[in-house]
């Protein structure tokens, strides 16, 4: 039989998501989706003297999007929701790393995303509606200061003193 390992895409239904400032429950680790992980570079635009015909592009920052989480609501206690009533609540804020991993069909992380310094920006409840049989969804947003990629393609670029 042919290896096929690595020759189709990744499936993106199969992911984790750890906290690491609090002990986790299993159902902290549960979300039925995660959006948002993007960064972008800011541009600055300069002007050469005697060339009309373009602007050179020059970079000067990164920029990373708010990460949304969103899960369906539980009985039990979360530490994840405690952490994010404590930031709206009470103002106080405990920002933490967290590890969003895609995983394989044997459950092995092939991509991970490391996130720096996260503390809650928005926590939004589905609304309630007696005409229809759904879930409860809690929606977390998350503000962060960056994420670093670790997968295959890191390690390889780090091999060829790329990062």
């Amino acid at each position: 039989m042919p290896d096929i390992l690595g020759n189709y895409p990744l499936a993106g239904f199969h992911f984790l998501v750890a906290f690491e400032l609090f002990p986790q429950l299993p159902n902290d680790l549960r979300f039925q989706e995660v959006s948002g992980l993007s960064v972008s570079v800011e541009m600055e635009s300069f002007k050469e003297g005697g060339q009309n015909r373009f602007e050179h592009q020059l970079p000067v920052r990164t920029k990373y999007s708010d990460i949304t989480l969103k899960r369906g609501m539980f009985e039990v206690p979360s530490g994840v929701m405690a952490w994010c009533i404590n930031a709206v609540q009470n103002f106080q804020f405990q920002p933490t790393n967290v590890l969003i991993s895609l995983l394989n069909d044997i459950h092995v992380p092939v991509q991970s995303w490391y996130v720096v310094n996260a503390i809650p920006k928005k926590v939004e409840f589905s609304s309630l509606n007696a005409e229809q049989s759904q879930v409860a969804i809690e929606t977390l947003v998350l503000s962060y200061n960056y994420f670093n990629i670790l997968n295959l393609s890191t390690a390889l670029a780090e091999g060829m003193n790329l990062l």
